[in-house]
């Protein structure tokens, strides 16, 4: 089987035993827990659209692993083409959920690690390679979704990693070294979509050095290993899917995104589970790898989640009456032009790509770094204006229960009404913008956006690195005629 249907998967989340906590109290039912149950839906749009026949081409692939017919978001990528159709099933999944669908960080790990492991046992004669594609035919054959956990709480950033640190539990290490595995210690952070995962990669947050052999650990686990445990982060706004009235006051009552801190505390790690073990000079390049990857995804789901934007902004123009004023529409298309950049970037850099010694795909570096940049800026000025459009009736618009209640539900009918619209849709639409700009979407937008993938500094290093200056530099003493030193 390599395609789930959509109650197979929620089958298989039922089956297992996780440890997941919100509020201070463990979530004894995840698959019926409101607050989980948008995070769910998300994932569960990927299962649907795989097996719809509309879609089959952008949401599966043929696994060069198997032969196999898979999801996309667990292929290898064969070529160019392969990348650019990841970059529009990402931008369909932005428009179909309004959200983080959360299965993202995968394909970029797998494509990093297929390369750097690859490398590896070049170097050391390891056998990653091959524990990782005989992993990646597991998770393809039975369509799991894998999370990806990169980023480690970190402490103080002005000291080193290791023996510099308050405590070296702040980044995820190995505490313990057996012949059949290691026992790791730490937790990791901002893991989308976990709660509702099979397992987890687990990657170094950055590049390592000699003397940090302990922290360059790489492996897999089932999220019901024991020692693991996930602590959902707060959002804005995210106990109203929790509420008595939840059909309009969460904005985006079908589908939402949820973050968790995940701790391993002392957690097994099997030796046929770990892809990298203190090689320390591979750090850099999987993180590097994983990165661009990443940062190239954000040009499909952002541009995705900003057509549902624009949508909104252009709803609430119509409801308000002021859809055919000049500034409205000069407003409307300024976030249109914003939103195509963000995905032309995104198809350059996967149209620019290059093939990896181990023959799978990579999109190019600095497009992708130069495609996330961007994606830290313009959705701010894509919900500031649709903000402006909307109206502040956004932020102070009564809850649904006033709109039911029999004694002043009347006076919200009355007064919140709009141009052809009766008051509950115009609410609907409000609520929504709300989501997208300030609720638990904003996650998944504007937060994300500008920190998801590293936040802006990652990547203005990274194209100082992939700038080519040097050669630049040449080109312009050519024109200029500048005399070489003697």
């Amino acid at each position: 089987m390599a395609l789930k249907t959509v109650q197979e998967y929620v089958d298989s989340l039922a089956a297992m035993k996780r440890n997941i906590w919100f509020q201070g109290e463990k979530i004894e039912d995840p698959i019926h827990h409101p607050l989980l149950i948008p995070s769910r839906k998300c994932l569960e749009k990927t299962y649907e659209l795989a097996l719809d026949p509309q879609y089959e081409d952008i949401m599966t692939a043929t696994s060069q692993l198997t032969g196999h017919k898979i999801n996309r978001f667990n292929h290898i990528y064969n070529s160019t083409e392969d990348l650019n159709k990841k970059t529009k099933m990402q931008r369909l999944m932005g428009r179909v959920t309004g959200s983080c669908f959360q299965r993202c960080v995968i394909t970029d790990m797998a494509n990093a690690l297929y390369p750097t492991t690859y490398k590896i046992d070049q170097k050391y004669g390891t056998n990653y390679f091959e524990r990782f594609k005989k992993f990646m035919i597991r998770v393809q054959d039975e369509d799991l979704v894998i999370a990806g956990a990169l980023t480690d709480p970190k402490g103080d950033r002005g000291v080193k990693i290791g023996s510099d640190q308050q405590d070296p539990d702040l980044y995820l290490h190995v505490v313990e070294r057996r012949p059949d595995g290691v026992v790791v210690n730490g937790a990791k952070c901002h893991l989308t979509g976990i709660t509702n995962a099979h397992e987890v990669v687990v990657l170094p947050t950055q590049a390592m050095r000699p003397g940090q052999e302990d922290y360059a650990v790489g492996f897999h686990l089932p999220l019901d290993a024991p020692g693991i445990t996930m602590i959902i982060g707060r959002q804005s706004c995210d106990t109203r899917k929790m509420e008595a009235f939840a059909d309009i006051d969460p904005g985006n009552t079908r589908f939402g995104g949820v973050e968790a801190m995940v701790v391993f505390d002392h957690v097994f790690v099997p030796k046929e589970n770990l892809f990298l073990n203190g090689e320390v000079d591979f750090a850099g390049m999987l993180v590097e790898l994983f990165a661009g990857g990443h940062r190239n995804s954000y040009g499909g789901c952002k541009s995705g989640v900003g057509d549902v934007v624009i949508g909104a902004a252009s709803l609430m123009a119509e409801y308000n009456g002021i859809e055919k004023a000049n500034h409205v529409k000069d407003k409307l298309v300024e976030m249109t032009q914003l939103n195509e950049q963000l995905y032309a970037c995104g198809i350059a850099s996967g149209t620019e790509g290059w093939k990896t010694e181990a023959g799978n795909y990579m999109v190019d570096l600095l497009l992708a770094n130069v495609c996330k940049l961007n994606v830290t800026r313009y959705p701010f000025e894509i919900i500031r204006l649709m903000e402006d459009i909307a109206g502040g009736i956004m932020v102070t618009a009564p809850s649904e229960a006033d709109l039911r209640s029999k004694d002043i539900g009347k006076y919200i009918e009355k007064y919140l009404v709009g141009h052809n619209v009766d008051a509950e849709d115009r609410l609907r639409v409000l609520r929504l913008c709300e989501n997208l700009a300030l609720g638990t979407s904003a996650v998944g937008y504007l937060t994300e956006s500008l920190h998801g993938a590293g936040s802006p500094q990652a990547q203005k290093i990274m194209i100082t690195r992939q700038g080519q200056f040097e050669e630049k530099k040449e080109l312009a003493k050519k024109l200029a005629k500048v005399k070489e030193e003697k």
